[in-house]
């Protein structure tokens, strides 16, 4: 038995010292310990909202099934002097190529928001690349204009969706403040849900189909309005360069 106890002794001695080692860098040859084993890759993160003193912030439509309201949620956003980024998927694009013609000519943002509307993180590297890269395709040939944001679609992202994006030239663009009227809800709650929430910086979700989008929008624009809340595209709110993003998804300006 005192054998025994000696032995168990002996071993928790020898991983404690491997514990100490490794959590003071070195090995048990007192060496550096190579930052291989010790690094774990790092999760990037895309954009949620924008830190920012300016009283601005952004809201998107993301545009995948129907376009009937389109056009007045133009002329809304028009009516108070605002313009708003659009996420444009592929099939939407095949449907309605008219529309995504007449969204650019009327000075609105469009962004990208993959062809088929999968989840991304299910896809390998090619797979996103093709995705996005189709979905770019179309819209440059309608418009000539090349975009620089991609929306995951259900917010779904990786790693590799990411560094994806930063090879195509694409800002991933999530929202920090989700208006739900695609669930179905009334003006008065999508509004109210948007207006509390909202803040500089933020990020607006919202869809150009949804039930109640008209008078929801009407109803939160003209309360941006009396608080002097700049809306812009999001291309305006968010920084190109020289920025960090913290682990809330908050883009922040060196």
């Amino acid at each position: 038995m005192k054998v025994l106890f000696v032995k168990k002794t002996l071993l928790l001695v020898i991983v404690a010292c491997v514990l100490v080692a490794i959590a003071t860098g070195l090995n048990l040859a007192g060496v550096p310990v190579s930052a291989t084993y010790l690094n774990v890759k790092t999760k990037l993160l895309p954009i949620y909202a924008v830190e920012t003193s300016e009283n601005k912030l952004a809201i998107s439509f993301d545009a995948a099934w129907g376009a009937d309201k389109t056009r007045e949620i133009m002329a809304i956003c028009d009516s108070y002097n605002v313009k708003a980024t659009f996420f444009l998927v592929g099939f939407w694009i095949e449907k309605y190529p008219d529309m995504v013609k007449e969204i650019y000519n009327n000075g609105f943002e469009i962004g990208i928001h993959s062809m088929t509307h999968p989840d991304m993180r299910t896809l390998s590297r090619s797979e996103i690349k093709q995705e996005l890269s189709e979905n770019m395709k179309m819209i440059e040939e309608l418009t000539n204009y090349t975009p620089k944001l991609f929306r995951p679609p259900y917010g779904y992202y990786n790693n590799d969706l990411i560094e994806v994006c930063d090879e195509l030239g694409l800002s991933c663009i999530e929202w920090s403040v989700d208006s739900l009227d695609w669930k179905g809800l009334s003006a008065g709650e999508l509004s109210g849900r948007v207006i509390e929430r909202a803040t500089n910086g933020s990020i607006v979700l919202f869809h150009n189909n949804s039930d109640n989008i008209i008078e929801g929008l009407k109803m939160t624009l003209e309360h941006f309005k009396t608080q002097n809340m700049s809306v812009v595209p999001i291309g305006e709110l968010i920084y190109y360069e020289n920025f960090t993003i913290n682990t809330q998804g908050i883009q922040i300006k060196n």
